[in-house]
């Protein structure tokens, strides 16, 4: 069978439509699968075994300059690669109107959540094949990913816990002679971080168990955010890195201590421990599953809500650790 699986962004939410391909890996026999990805992101669905091909989209550079895109041939070069092949099945994991919109550009039947279920309901008139799953709101986003694959796919859901499908042997492990922790501390909404002073504290305590405290970032006020927090644990501040080499670091790991980004949705898609801090956002809907993952929230109350801050203590935080010191 030949699938081509359309979940273009983010980190986050490409990780989360993994489990469900490993799914379909083990239950569909033969299964081929291309995957169409946005330009960032097009590394992490080629790290799956089952695809074989990644087909890039790149809709933010199109629409800056329209005219250079259908003059300079970039749009129908994008088409002619996603019509290379007819597909047995399309699956738009995504359940946007743009997503549909492109998944509609291949050859095949094409397949998505319902009305009811799509996170913009007007994306189901693009389907052929419309599928009941949970709305975004009631199940997590890996649990509705592996209900849509399994329903399109004509399997039983599996009972397993899900897996990503990814080895941590993949990925080259970095020149550093010591054991190390890697701290995600970056993300988009500022509620979402953790203070910098919780950071230097805890980074400071497990320094004091001879941990060496790593630090990525992705912008420049990340960098100077990793700078103050190396400077009270002599952490070591990485260079700006690709999504290759940074899942390396992430790959062997001692553990990882993250907020809710994409780089701790990768981390749990690499089994790797880690400790996720939560405010703003619900992990029971979004958060980093898998192997070896704990979670940590500010708040009880079951809603989403931007203005609520990231308060997990530090002394909370280094308990959920024990294990792994």
């Amino acid at each position: 069978m030949r699938l081509l699986i359309v979940k273009t962004s983010s980190l986050g939410d490409i990780v989360h439509a993994l489990p469900a391909l490993e799914d379909a890996r083990r239950a569909v026999p033969g299964l081929r699968c291309d995957w169409l990805a946005e330009r960032a992101f097009a590394q992490v669905p080629a790290w799956h075994p089952s695809v074989e091909r990644v087909i890039e989209s790149d809709l933010r550079g199109w629409r800056r300059d329209l005219r250079a895109t259908l003059a300079g041939g970039a749009w129908a070069a994008f088409r002619a690669a996603l019509r290379t092949v007819p597909y047995d099945l399309i699956i738009d994991a995504q359940g946007l109107v743009k997503s549909a919109w492109l998944a509609s550009q291949a050859h095949g039947p094409l397949a998505g959540p319902g009305f009811r279920a799509a996170r913009e309901p007007w994306a189901a008139l693009w389907y052929d094949r419309r599928y009941a799953i949970p709305r975004h709101d009631q199940a997590h986003a890996v649990e509705r990913n592996r209900r849509l694959f399994a329903q399109a796919l004509g399997y039983a859901l599996p009972e397993a816990p899900p897996e990503a499908g990814l080895s941590r042997e993949a990925f080259a492990p970095p020149a550093l002679d010591e054991s190390y922790v890697v701290f995600l501390h970056g993300t988009t909404w500022p509620s979402k971080r953790w203070p910098i002073a919780s950071w230097q504290a805890l980074g400071s305590r497990l320094a004091e168990r001879g941990l060496r405290i790593v630090l990525p970032w992705g912008s420049a006020a990340e960098q100077a955010d990793a700078q103050a927090i190396a400077e009270h644990c002599a952490g070591l501040v990485l260079p700006r890195l690709d999504l290759q080499t940074l899942a390396g670091w992430l790959a062997h790991a001692r553990f990882v201590v993250g907020v809710d980004t994409g780089l701790a949705h990768l981390t749990a898609a690499l089994a790797v421990p880690q400790l996720s801090l939560y405010g703003p956002t619900l992990p029971e809907l979004t958060g980093a599953v898998g192997p070896n993952q704990r979670w940590l929230k500010s708040s009880t109350i079951a809603t989403i809500d931007r203005a609520r801050p990231t308060t997990v203590g530090v002394d909370a935080a280094e308990q959920a650790l024990r294990d792994w010191l």
